[in-house]
């Protein structure tokens, strides 16, 4: 039996607008907002901020350097400067963030041996399994939030997605099987590489960010999503270890 769309909820009755399909369950289990995100035209991709409602200009006093916003997400782990990521630097960023040397290690095995051939300037793969910043966009993976778009811009609504379709306990945060939902709804067929790499993504962040309750705010993923985040915690550790050499 078709379930009746109650008025308001989807586009105050109108047909047109309504964003629930009677015979389709999943419409109604991932909810879509229509209500207005309080920032300017958030279909828009933002090239250089990760903007949402509470951040329209984005991160306030974060440098981005002429990056895209997907570029601004992996600058962080690029330590010298030069655009380029290799592995060892993967791996010191990681353990900038407060990650152990196992996690780090695999981290580094993982992202640089899996994205590194995909922004090379060559065709001839690379024994040094660097990152190219530039082309970073090209290391774009299906079944992921599509969040950024294929050339790295930053997608508010499709941001704020996540969360109305998803945080069910908390508008403003995400559990884990929140996300867990999350990474298994964003499936594409016949792309088991993106499958894994949305699971490890996701993955990672939820062991960085969760909070004693057990989740991860919404503050948190922005963050994440322009790299802002990771040089948050970063500072933070440096200062954290000087405090106890001069304790």
């Amino acid at each position: 039996m078709a379930t009746k769309i109650a008025a308001g909820e989807t586009g105050e009755g109108n047909e047109a607008l309504q964003t629930v399909a009677p015979k389709a369950p999943v419409t109604y289990e991932r909810p879509i907002s229509t209500q207005g995100l309080g920032i300017p035209k958030p279909h828009v991709p933002r090239a250089l901020i990760a903007a949402d409602a509470d951040h329209p200009n984005g991160t306030p006093g974060y440098n981005h350097n002429g990056y895209s916003v997907m570029q601004q997400h992996v600058a962080f782990f690029d330590r010298n400067g030069d655009g380029i990521i290799y592995p060892w630097e993967t791996y010191v960023g990681f353990r900038a963030i407060g990650f152990g040397v196992f996690i780090s290690f695999l981290g580094m095995v993982i992202i640089n041996g899996a994205f590194s051939y995909a922004t090379l300037e060559s065709w001839i793969p690379s024994l040094m399994f660097p990152i190219y910043i530039k082309n970073i966009h090209k290391a774009k993976h299906g079944s992921d939030s599509e969040v950024y778009d294929t050339e790295g811009r930053f997608v508010p609504e499709k941001f704020e997605e996540l969360f109305s379709k998803f945080a069910k306990h908390d508008k403003n945060k995400l559990y884990f099987d929140e996300l867990y939902a999350l990474t298994s709804a964003n499936k594409n067929a016949v792309d088991p590489f993106g499958w894994t790499a949305e699971k490890l993504e996701w993955g990672i962040t939820y062991l960085l960010l969760k909070d004693q309750g057990g989740f991860v705010s919404k503050e948190q993923i922005r963050g994440m999503y322009d790299g802002s985040l990771f040089e948050t915690i970063a500072k933070q550790r440096e200062q954290s270890m000087l405090h106890k050499k001069k304790a």
